[in-house]
């Protein structure tokens, strides 16, 4: 790899290693994660010795539930195969580390050519993908040197990124390392070819595979179903932050007919205290109703106050799973980064509202052209959106629909995928 690209990932590495020292949560998980990196993978795959592997990276959490399908259909058709799984960043090493679908999971080493060598030289993959981006030169290099299969799945190319810059030069030579790139959408499709790319497939995004897999298997809550049952509407706001809160409380507030079932993208008291302070209605934690099952003062999985509008979700692990009790969903960070995952929800047949900031998200924009996902940009907006579908059960029901056709339609990626690398 060229000496301009080299100098550059060593001053990032120096400078997470720097904010380590200094108590950078993120950074220290990030060094403490890669340390003795060799010696712990060495053991780790001992017990795999004889056996073909595959290797998937993936960046953080969101590309590894991506992957996730890939890994999945590998499990099932060819069990004899192991499976390494490697992320970048703490948010996706620390959630799925126990992941029972990968043989091993690790931090992927930093990329040092005598550390891509190394790593190399333990996992000995027969074949390494890549999901939707991170793209280390020096380790796609030596994966190329030694004609190991490299694929890129659920790939999107975009005009701002690196490789299409008037420095881009710097970056394409990585683009020749993969066998095959198995891209998003036409944008991707084209602006690689540009580059004189042509070993491209588009097939969409795994994603959609992964939360049709997801509605399957999800499990049914009862105290839910119970809270929701008879309600006249009921609105889900999954991943919500405060600027979403205030939009969507204030509506709920003002309308009686409405139950609300409310799960915050941070469930730490403080915020869930705020959240409290904006109803002017009766509420249930899910976490109260956990301690009451526990104890045996309510029976299990059932409700104790029939007369509560709102069931505040400070748990992890049920946002997939409750959208289904909704009629209507509400994605949040749209006033922030970004928004969260709209699909999830999509999936279940019922209309998505997000806030402005989703532009850079391709299935909100494609919801939005299906009729199936509605943008607000202010309390106005929502109040127009939440009347229509109220009032209208005609109208509710047809961007239901449509939200879910949407998901369907773009599913079938992993297949596409499966075949084309493994055969079948």
């Amino acid at each position: 790899m060229n000496i301009l690209y080299n100098i550059g990932t060593r001053a990032y590495f120096t400078a997470v290693a720097l904010a380590a020292t200094f108590g950078h949560r993120k950074a220290k998980l990030m060094q403490d994660g890669r340390r003795g990196w060799a010696t712990a993978l060495a053991e780790k795959m001992q017990p795999l010795v004889g056996r073909r592997v595959i290797w998937f990276h993936a960046a953080s959490l969101g590309e590894f539930e991506q992957g996730r399908p890939l890994i999945e259909a590998l499990r099932d058709r060819y069990p004899e195969f192991a499976i390494v799984q490697t992320f970048f960043s703490p948010s996706g090493y620390e959630v799925r580390k126990n992941y029972k679908g990968a043989d091993v999971v690790c931090y992927l080493p930093y990329d040092k050519p005598a550390d891509c060598r190394r790593f190399l030289d333990l996992v000995h993959p027969d074949y390494a993908i890549f999901v939707k981006y991170e793209f280390w030169g020096n380790l796609l290099q030596e994966l190329h040197r030694r004609s190991i299969p490299t694929y890129l799945v659920s790939g999107i190319f975009r005009q701002r990124q690196a490789f299409f810059k008037w420095y881009g030069s710097l970056f394409r030579p990585v683009l020749n390392c993969f066998t095959h790139l198995f891209v998003q959408d036409e944008e991707s499709r084209s602006l690689l070819a540009g580059l004189g790319v042509s070993n491209v497939t588009i097939c969409g995004d795994t994603r959609f595979d992964r939360v049709v897999a997801i509605q399957r298997q999800a499990k049914e809550f009862p105290w839910a179903q119970q809270f929701v049952t008879n309600a006249k509407f009921v609105l889900v706001a999954g991943s919500s932050w405060p600027k979403d809160e205030d939009i969507i409380i204030e509506h709920f507030n003002r309308h009686p007919e409405m139950k609300l079932i409310i799960a915050p993208h941070e469930i730490h008291e403080e915020h869930v205290q705020q959240i409290i302070s904006k109803l002017k209605r009766p509420y249930l934690r899910y976490s109260e109703l956990r301690r009451r099952w526990e104890s045996g003062e309510v029976p299990e999985n059932t409700l104790p106050d029939a007369s509560a509008d709102v069931l505040i979700i400070d748990a992890i692990g049920f946002l997939s799973g409750i959208y289904r009790y909704g009629h209507v969903a509400y994605i949040g960070g749209g006033f922030g980064v970004g928004i969260h995952n709209t699909l999830e929800a999509a999936v279940y047949g019922i209309p998505v509202i997000f806030g402005p900031n989703h532009q850079a998200f391709r299935e909100a924009l494609g919801l939005i052209a299906a009729d199936g996902g509605f943008p607000i940009a202010n309390a106005a907006d929502y109040e127009a959106v939440m009347s229509r579908f109220m009032a209208n059960a005609e109208a509710l029901s047809d961007a239901g629909r449509c939200a879910g056709t949407y998901v369907k339609e773009n599913s079938g990626a992993t297949e596409t995928i499966f075949s084309a690398v493994f055969g079948n």
